[in-house]
Parts: structure tokens; C-alpha cells; sequence
């Protein structure tokens, strides 16, 4: 396994919304995605298991540099009192280039004095196929850009 197969990116995200409601929707109300960001994402199904529970499986239909995308996740770790996640992909388009990849964020309420508000620190780590696969630049991207229609639902639901 060479070294340059190997990478990490990541995005540090400023939103308004709190952190915990940030962290239900991206656990237990992800089915609300497609309509939060239908521009980014057709659908967001429960494929196993249950809403915001270690172990299940969701199915995605998405949009990325305007291609269409599918894949399933495994949510492989939910800290509620650290606000994080961790999915791991199992299946689906991305697969094709990578041998693994791993989605995961910790949303960080703002120290108490500063505007309100949540810093969403989100991380991609990934093994490519091969040297020759770019990085996942576009991937987060889309999840930089899903997060702040997040934040715009949020913030606009009393």
C-alpha cells in the first residue's frame, strides 16, 4: 500500500444552527435531505436498521459534478454527547475508485460570548485504487454545500 493512495481531506464548516439539531438531522432525519438539497440529493432511504443507531445502513441517490451517484453507508459510530458521526461506505459508485472511504463530523457548539452558532468540522479519509485517482475534492464539496442548505432549514424552522 503505497503512501500516496492514502488520504484525508477536510472543511471546517461555520453554521448557525445548534449543534444537537445539527447532529438529528444528519442522524435521525436524513430522509428530509431531499428536500432540504434537492439539487444535490434524489433520495436518502433507511436501508437497515433504524434512524441514528450504530450499525444500520443508508441508501443514497445523489448528485455529484452533475453526475448522478448512488451508494449505501454504514453508520459505524454516533457520539451524541461529542455531536459526531462516523459512516463508512460499503457500496456504490465511489467504490470504483477507492478501496475504502470514511465520512465522519463533530459538530462544536461556539465558545459561550462568541456569536451563536456551531463550527462543523468534517473529515473524508480514503484509500484510492490506485495513485492515479484524484482526491475526493468534489465529494466534499457537495457535502460542504449540503451542510449549509442544512443550516438555511434549520435556522428558517421555529
Amino acid at each position: 500500500m503505497s503512501s500516496s493512495t492514502l488520504g484525508k481531506l477536510e472543511a471546517d464548516i461555520e453554521i448557525k444552527a445548534p449543534a444537537d439539531r445539527f447532529l438529528e438531522m444528519a442522524t435521525q432525519r436524513m430522509y428530509r435531505l431531499s428536500n432540504i438539497s434537492p439539487d444535490k440529493i434524489a433520495s436518502c432511504e433507511l436501508f437497515e436498521g433504524d434512524w441514528g443507531k450504530e450499525g444500520s445502513v443508508i441508501s443514497w441517490n445523489y448528485l455529484i459534478d452533475g453526475n448522478a451517484s448512488v451508494g449505501k453507508e454504514l453508520f459505524e459510530a454516533i457520539d451524541f454527547e461529542k455531536n459526531s458521526v462516523t459512516w463508512k461506505v460499503i457500496e456504490g459508485d465511489i467504490l470504483q475508485y477507492y478501496k475504502s472511504f470514511k465520512s465522519s463530523f463533530q459538530a462544536t457548539p461556539k465558545a459561550k460570548g462568541d456569536e451563536e452558532g456551531t463550527c462543523v468540522h468534517w473529515t473524508l479519509e480514503y484509500e484510492k485504487l490506485h495513485d492515479k485517482v484524484p482526491d475526493p475534492h468534489a465529494k466534499l464539496q457537495l457535502i460542504v454545500g449540503i451542510v449549509k442548505d442544512i443550516d438555511a432549514y434549520l435556522t428558517t424552522q421555529a
